[in-house]
């Protein structure tokens, strides 16, 4: 029996990416770990390690010569909407740049299977529908414009060099793995969920909910909420399909249900048995009122349901996640970040 397939995955020291190495190793693959740690957890690591950064291409053509890499899927980004507003140098430099560096490389090497972490702030302001693939995309921060410009990128190379990749739009992912060990911790922590739990821990001292005022049912920005271990099976799915010679497309992961930041709160609470502390600010730039994902394609083409995603589970995975893993103090002036993101 010869080894399993390999599969290089970039920014898997990440809160998704490390979710997916151990889904790939639990599928009979073997996950290669490519990571320069500005943001992931070596602790977090699944498989084996190579460090390094998406830019440097001599070391992405070494790791590429090492292993025998069948397809890559690839979650190395810059992630945060409030960031990209302030800084869009970097997110084009990290997340453009790097790509493109990373699809020489895989052609370099023979190699034209992707999985590409995309995300649902490609499609910019939304109505109160649940968004189907074929809503137009109009980003509103650079963050989300950084993804779709890749996602062209991803067409013009299918169509020129036969590269068959997925790009899969997820919207906000949430949870932890049920088994502990990880979940999502970041510094400075800006996601929704877990800033809220750090906000009930003691950490976080400003905890602030971001406009009262949106033309949704409570006055708070309505998102699409999905259990990361889904997240990590659908990428698993997308790599299956890409070995039998599916030619990939773009493909939104989500539940097709919202939430407001109210309804999120009042899950807490309920889990936890305790209040979150919190202030009303104004709405930030690059923030939409309503963003749910319809999921119809992926649970046609790639059989994906989601078995975790239930609100009440997601807030309790994170809540366990929390108190077990002692996450570090976080910047308090940190906003909450109600980006799809990766």
């Amino acid at each position: 029996m010869g080894d399993p397939p390999a599969v290089l995955v970039t920014g898997g020291a990440g809160y998704i990416g490390s979710h997916c190495c151990r889904a790939l190793q639990a599928g009979g693959y073997q996950p290669i770990v490519y990571d320069n740690f500005s943001t992931g957890h070596r602790s977090f690591v699944t498989g084996a390690l190579v460090a390094g950064d998406l830019r440097d291409r001599a070391r992405l053509a070494q790791t590429f010569a090492q292993y025998d890499i069948v397809a890559v899927m690839h979650f190395a980004a810059s992630s945060l909407v409030g960031e990209s507003v302030a800084d869009p140098q970097k997110y084009y430099a990290n997340n453009l740049a790097g790509t493109l560096a990373l699809l020489a490389a895989m052609r370099d090497a023979g190699c034209h299977r992707l999985v590409f972490s995309s995300t649902g702030a490609v499609y910019g302001n939304a109505d109160n529908k649940a968004l189907p693939e074929s809503f137009a995309c109009q980003p509103i921060n650079p963050y989300g414009a950084s993804k779709w410009m890749i996602e062209r990128v991803l067409q013009d190379f299918r169509r020129a060099y036969g590269f068959a990749s997925f790009a899969l739009r997820y919207f906000n992912a949430s949870g932890a793995d049920a088994a502990g060990g990880i979940g999502e911790l970041r510094d400075p922590e800006t996601h929704l969920i877990p800033r809220a739990m750090m906000a009930l821990q003691g950490h976080v001292s400003d905890f602030a909910v971001f406009g009262d005022d949106y033309d949704t049912p409570d006055g708070t920005a309505v998102r699409d909420y999905i259990h990361v271990t889904d997240l990590a099976a659908a990428h698993v799915l997308a790599l299956q399909a890409l070995l039998q010679e599916h030619a990939g497309g773009a493909f939104n992961l989500g539940t097709g249900a919202g939430f407001s930041v109210r309804e999120i709160l009042a899950a807490i609470a309920t889990e936890t048995g305790r209040t979150v502390p919190h202030v009303i600010k104004p709405r930030r730039p690059g923030d939409p009122a309503w963003l749910v994902a319809d999921p119809a394609l992926a649970r046609e083409t790639l059989h994906f349901r989601p078995a975790h995603s239930d609100l009440a589970n997601i807030v309790r995975t994170a809540w366990a996640w929390h108190q077990t893993a002692h996450p570090m103090k976080m910047d308090a002036a940190a906003d909450t970040d109600l980006s799809p993101a990766a």
